[in-house]
């Protein structure tokens, strides 16, 4: 029983120690370790880069409902300038183009 505890108390743990000494820099240096995190972080901020852009652009977009639910001047320009809808009692000239 004497080598068995010498072996627990002594050799295991600088065996131990030897491999996570040799193991740990391979791994971070290896291409699933430090170069991978870095190139997930740039990931992470250019998502959230974006994902910063579509919350700006939905709030102008929330806007523009809301304007166009409640202005009905909202509703005619856009009807005006969009689609080219014009009153029935209103005429229209069209002119050619000048070159």
């Amino acid at each position: 029983m004497p080598r068995f505890a010498l072996f627990v108390e002594r050799i295991l743990p600088l065996t131990i120690l030897g491999l996570a000494g040799i193991g740990a820099p391979v791994l971070m240096f290896s291409s699933e370790g430090l170069p991978r995190l870095r190139s997930l972080e740039t990931e992470i901020a250019q998502v959230r880069a974006e994902n910063a852009e579509l919350a700006r652009t939905n709030t102008q977009l929330q806007r523009k409902v809301q304007k166009l639910k409640q202005d009905p001047r909202s509703v005619e320009r856009l009807a005006r300038d969009e689609l080219g809808l014009v009153r029935n009692t209103e005429v229209v000239f069209q002119f050619p183009a000048q070159r």
